[in-house]
């Protein structure tokens, strides 16, 4: 009996990393990268202005964005699991 359970659980994992047979339809995604983050109504949120007087240092300043997001993302999971252990 345990070595049905065992070949059943085995066969059960191994076709989780089996190829998958479902045949995807591909899409594209037609975004210009300094749109990105922009809303339908307002376009890109600049209240200060610093796309249009420092283009230069805007994706400088979006991917600092980014850093400082994923370590904040980082925290909370730091401050999650010190709390519950």
């Amino acid at each position: 009996m345990m070595k049905l359970i065992l070949t059943a659980a085995l066969a059960g994992s191994a076709a989780a990393f089996a190829p998958s047979s479902v045949n995807r339809a591909k899409t594209s995604l037609n975004v210009n990268e300094l749109e990105l983050g922009a809303t339908a109504p307002l376009g890109v949120y600049d209240p200060l202005g610093w796309l249009d007087s420092e283009p230069e240092s805007f994706e400088r300043r979006r991917a600092v964005e980014r850093k400082h997001g994923r370590i904040a993302m980082a925290a909370v999971v730091g401050v999650i699991v010190h709390n519950n252990h």
